[in-house]
C-alpha cells in the first residue's frame, strides 16, 4: 500500500497510476491475497452521461485486480477532458485495489485462478453413467488350484487364472463362463467395493460355457445386473464390455455389435454354441465372464472368446447371447444342473468322414443303455481279422439334413428331454429310419 500511495502521489494522470498497479500486481509469482468475489461492470461509454463503475460480490465471476485497472484503463481518453473526472478515476483505483485485498479469503495457492467446470457432450455423460451404474454388479473371480511343493510336501493354493464375472440376484448367484472355474480346487469373489468372499459351485454348463457361482454377501452389497434381450439386436447398434482384463480394476471398452448368428465352439467339449454376438469392443484375457450391455445398461450377452493368433484383443469378440444364458442360469439355479437331451453317441470328426466320400456323422460308439443304443444304431467296430467295419451313418434327424457334427448338436438343442426323434442312418448300402427316445445328460462332477 504504501508503494501504492508513492505512485500516486508521484503520477500526475491515472494511466501511469494504473500501469503500476498492473505491473506489481502480474510481477508478484505468489500473492498472498486474491481477489474472490469482485464483479467488474463496464462504463456507460456515451459522452452525455457520465462513466459508471460498479463493484458488486458475486458465486460466479473473478476478475483480478490487472483485469479492473484494465477497465479503468479504458476510461482515460474520456477523463481527459475532465479534470475533476481524473480525481475520480484514481479515488475509484484506490477503492478497487483496497477492496480486492480485503474481500478475499482464499489460500495464496488459490489466488487468481479460475476454475472451469468439466463440460461433457451427451454422449459421454451417457456413457460414464452406464458405467458408474453398472459397475456395482460387475466381480472380479480368483481360480484357485490346490499345487503341493516339491520340497516340503505342504499344499499349497496357487491362482492359476481369473476372470469377470455378475451379479445375477439378490441371493448371490454369480455369473461367468465355464472356462473361468474350470480345474479350481477353490474361487474366490471379489466385488466392486473390494470385499472379498469365498464362492462355491451351484452348476455349470461345458456345452454353453456358462457357471452359475453363489456367496455368503450382504443383500445391501449385492446390486444385480438388469438383464435385457438379445432377439432383437442389430448389427451396428452400440455395446459396453466391463471386466477386470489383465488383472487390472473395472475397465470399460466400447464398440459396436459387428455381427450376429455367429457360431463357434465350446472350449471344454466343442460342442457348438449357436446365435453367438461378434463386437468390436475390446476383448482381453480376463474379461472372460463379463457382461455386454446396450446402450441402456442392460444385459445383452456375456463376453467368452476373442478370434486372435497373439492372445490380444484383434477387434473380433464374441459373447454368448443373454437369451441363451437366461434359461441356462434358471435351471442351474432351480435344479443344479442342465438337462440337455442327448443322443448317446460317439462320433468321428467330421474330416474323417469326408475322406470316406460320405456325408452325415459316422457312429464311433454307442453304448448299450444309452438312448442310441437301445434303439439299435450300430457302431464302427473291427472283424475277427481286425478289417474295420463302419457303423451307422446319421443323415438326417426329424427330417433336417445332418453333414456333420455341429449340425446334429443344433438339432438337438431344439429338443427335450423324453423327446422322440426319428433317425435316419446309412447302413452298408441301405437307409433305415429308427426312432430314438432322448435321454438326459449324465451328472458331471
Amino acid at each position: 500500500m504504501a508503494a501504492a500511495a508513492a505512485a500516486v502521489a508521484s503520477s500526475s494522470s491515472p494511466l501511469s497510476l494504473f500501469s503500476c498497479f498492473s505491473s506489481s500486481s502480474s510481477s508478484s509469482k505468489s500473492p498472498s491475497h486474491s481477489p474472490r468475489l469482485i464483479r467488474a461492470f463496464g462504463p456507460n461509454f456515451s459522452t452525455s452521461v457520465p462513466p459508471r463503475l460498479l463493484l458488486k460480490r458475486s458465486d460466479k465471476s473473478i476478475a483480478c485486480p490487472s483485469r479492473i485497472f484494465l477497465l479503468l484503463q479504458r476510461l482515460t481518453p474520456i477523463a481527459a477532458t475532465s479534470g475533476l473526472f481524473e480525481s475520480v478515476i484514481t479515488v475509484l483505483a484506490s477503492v478497487a485495489l483496497s477492496a480486492s485485498l480485503l474481500v478475499s479469503d482464499v489460500d495464496p495457492a488459490s489466488a487468481f485462478v479460475v476454475t472451469t467446470p468439466r463440460r461433457l457432450q451427451s454422449d459421454e455423460l451417457a456413457t460414464v453413467r452406464l458405467f458408474q451404474e453398472n459397475t456395482p454388479s460387475v466381480v472380479y473371480i480368483t481360480n484357485l488350484a490346490a499345487r503341493q511343493d516339491a520340497f516340503t510336501l505342504d499344499v499349497l493354493e496357487v491362482p492359476q487364472g481369473s476372470g469377470s464375472g455378475f451379479v445375477w440376484d439378490k441371493d448371490g448367484h454369480i455369473v461367468t463362463n465355464y472356462h473361468v472355474i474350470r480345474g479350481a480346487s477353490d474361487l474366490r469373489v471379489t466385488l466392486a467395493d473390494q470385499t472379498t468372499y469365498e464362492a462355491r459351485v451351484v452348476g455349470f454348463d461345458q456345452d454353453k460355457d456358462v457357471a452359475v457361482l453363489r456367496i455368503d454377501a450382504p443383500k445391501e452389497k449385492l446390486r444385480p445386473i438388469p438383464v435385457g434381450i438379445s432377439s432383437d439386436l442389430l448389427v451396428g447398434q452400440k455395446v459396453y464390455a466391463i471386466g477386470n482384463p489383465f488383472g487390472l480394476d473395472h475397465t470399460l471398452t466400447t464398440g459396436v455389435i459387428s455381427g450376429l448368428r455367429r457360431e463357434i465352439s465350446s472350449a471344454a467339449t466343442g460342442r457348438p454354441i449357436q446365435d453367438v454376438i461378434q463386437t468390436d469392443a475390446a476383448i482381453n484375457p480376463g474379461n472372460s465372464g463379463g457382461p455386454l450391455l446396450d446402450s441402456s445398461g442392460n444385459l445383452i450377452g456375456i463376453n467368452t472368446a476373442i478370434y486372435s493368433p497373439s492372445g490380444a484383443s484383434s477387434g473380433v469378440g464374441f459373447s454368448i447371447p443373454v437369451d441363451t444364458v437366461n434359461g441356462i442360469v434358471d435351471q442351474i439355479v432351480k435344479f443344479g444342473k442342465v438337462t440337455r437331451p442327448i443322443l448317446g453317441i460317439k462320433f468321428a470328426p467330421d474330416q474323417s468322414v469326408e475322406q470316406l466320400g460320405v456325408s452325415g456323422v459316422l457312429v464311433l460308439d454307442a453304448p448299450a443303455n444309452g438312448p442310441a443304443g437301445k434303439a439299435g444304431l450300430q457302431p464302427t467296430k473291427r472283424d475277427a481279422y481286425g478289417r474295420l467295419i463302419l457303423g451307422d451313418i446319421i443323415t438326417s434327424v426329424n427330417g433336417k439334413k445332418v453333414t456333420n457334427g455341429s449340425d446334429l448338436y443344433r438339432i438337438l438343442d431344439q429338443c427335450k428331454v423324453g423327446d422322440t426323434v426319428t433317425v435316419e442312418v446309412l447302413r452298408g448300402d441301405h437307409k433305415e429310419k429308427i426312432s430314438v427316445v432322448l435321454e438326459p445328460k449324465p451328472d458331471e462332477s
